[in-house]
Order: C-alpha cells, then structure tokens, then sequence
C-alpha cells in the first residue's frame, strides 16, 4: 500500500476556522441564531426573544455580522437582521447530535457502574 503524505493545512486557514467556532462559542449569540432560525427580526424582535439588554445584544450582532454568519438591512429607523450562511444550522444540528450521544454514552456507563456497585 502506499504511503500518503501527512495533511499540512494552511495556517491562514485554519486560524479563520478557529476565528468561526469563536463566534459560535457564545450563548448569546446561539440565542440569536435560534431566534433567527424563523426569518429575519428588527433589533427590538431580537431583544425581546432573547432578553438580551441593548448594549450586549449590539454587541452580539456585530460579530454575527463581520463574521458573514447574519446579514443586516436598514429599512427606516430599523435595522433587520436574517441569517446570511444557513449552513451554519447543520453544523448546530451536528454537533447537538454528537453531544446527545455523548451524554447518551456516559448515562449507560454510569448506570453498568451503579449496578455493579449496588449494594442492595
């Protein structure tokens, strides 16, 4: 069989997908994302959904923003955002499956532990 050369990934892209699961890596703006799930909201939408005060939730969407993961609109005095990479709920829906079965995994180890240990 022949010998593959080792995969070197390019350093400038693997520091963009770090840069990627930063933004994700934040509840607040997993809230967001969920509350967008549906279509586009104005700002005063978002805010109720999430709870999220005015400063913090501003905060959120720009970086939701410059990272491509939403787009924004001004339409009037509003500003409405939506979704601008719908991939981005496959990669949530994906990684929510693996971490089911995690949990899944460590509840059957933990009851063949308790059985085993069980005194009466």
């Amino acid at each position: 069989m022949p010998k593959t050369k080792p995969f070197k990934a390019n350093p400038i892209v693997i520091e963009a997908v770090a840069d990627y699961f930063k933004v994700l890596s934040e509840v607040s703006r997993l809230e967001i994302l969920t509350c967008l799930k549906s279509g586009r909201m104005n700002v005063m939408e978002i805010a109720s959904a999430t709870g999220l005060g005015q400063a913090n939730l501003s905060k959120h969407l720009k970086v939701l923003t410059q990272a491509g993961v939403l787009s924004r609109q001004s339409q009037g005095t509003s500003a409405f955002y939506e979704i601008a990479d719908p991939i981005i709920f496959e990669l949530c829906e994906l990684a929510c499956e693996r971490i089911s079965e995690r949990v899944q995994q460590q509840a059957q180890k933990l009851k063949a532990l308790r059985s085993k240990t069980a005194v009466f």
